[in-house]
């Protein structure tokens, strides 16, 4: 039971993640983005290649999936995002670009995954880093490995890295003015531009983030993306689409119910059920989305975000560009 609940506490942590880098790019360019299941899946790639090819512990690749996920964030919003936004184009074409570059991306990773089989003769369409996890001992003979502790602290440090980012910083400031009014914020003399690129890079990064952890967590794949995007779109919706902070919690609380529930489904009814375990987050999403479709960030007692979502300007930030 104890290995169970600590599994799925990491599961959850590294969900949290790539939902909360979702509403962050829906929250500063209304795109919905489905290339988000490979950036995630390249943040596994990441890891595995650089564990299995220079050694030392798998963490010490997570930070480089992040930023090399990020970076496919930027090159998605200059490639396409961008042009998209000028034209005016529809939420609906922003999305579906999305699920175009989303493809490309899949297909990178499989040659990747290919590459790495056949020069370096590494297992790379199917993989487990599990047993690489760093073994803190065992309680009553169950192995408690380090894996869901750090991805709680990671989350902990991201809520208070974001807090201090967008409420103590200048730039961060203008992050949430752009995002609460774009009109107005460069009447204030702010640079969306700077808000969407940084925007799309710490989405991106949050994507790279949550799949470096989870590949420590469940097995890795090309699909593997693919496989959790659901659960993803879900925690981002059940914490709440105008929120960041929500979305952490949605995250966690989706994974949470998600590994737990159908863990528990297939342990009383058998294994069988394990091939709808994706009927855990539809289900919340939908209930979410009839009961309060603001989301978790949108009841008042659960509102994680409120100084984020007030944009009060300090003095001086008309008298520049961010």
């Amino acid at each position: 039971m104890l290995d169970l609940v600590l599994k799925a506490f990491a599961y959850s942590g590294g969900i949290a993640l790539t939902a909360a880098g979702i509403t962050l790019i829906y929250m500063a360019t209304r795109t919905f983005n489905f290339a988000h299941a490979s950036m995630v899946g390249w943040g596994f790639y990441i890891v595995f290649a650089g564990y299995s090819l220079l050694g030392g512990t798998p963490y010490f690749y997570v930070p480089l999936a992040a930023l090399f996920s990020g970076l496919i964030g930027v090159i998605i919003y200059f490639g396409v995002n961008r042009y998209l936004l000028k034209v005016g184009a529809s939420p609906i074409t922003l999305m579906m670009s999305t699920l175009g570059v989303d493809l490309i991306l899949l297909a990178s990773i499989n040659i990747f995954a290919d590459y790495l089989t056949e020069v370096h003769k590494l297992a790379a369409r199917y993989f487990v880093l599990e047993l690489k996890d760093i073994s803190l001992g065992e309680v009553n003979g169950t192995s408690i490995r380090a894996i869901p502790f750090i991805t709680i602290i990671v989350v902990v440090l991201t809520i208070v890295g974001l807090h201090l980012f967008l409420t103590r910083t200048k730039f961060g400031i203008a992050v949430r003015a752009t995002i609460e009014n774009t009109s107005l914020a460069t009447i204030l003399g702010i640079n969306p531009e700077k808000v969407y690129v940084l925007s799309w890079f710490l989405g991106g990064a949050l994507a790279g983030l949550g799949g470096g952890l989870l590949s420590i967590t469940i097995s890795g794949y090309p699909v593997i993306g693919m496989t959790i995007i659901v659960t993803m779109f879900a925690g981002s919706i059940v914490g709440g689409l105008t929120s960041v902070f929500g979305s952490l919690f949605g995250g966690f609380l989706v994974g949470l119910s998600e590994y737990l529930g159908i863990t528990g489904l297939s342990l009383t009814l058998g294994g069988w059920i394990l091939a709808y375990r994706m009927v855990i987050p539809l289900a919340a999403m939908v209930l979410t989305l009839l009961l309060y479709p603001q989301g978790l960030a949108g009841i008042k007692i659960k509102r994680l975000s409120s100084q984020s979502t007030r944009v009060k300007p300090p003095q001086g930030i008309m008298k520049e560009e961010v």
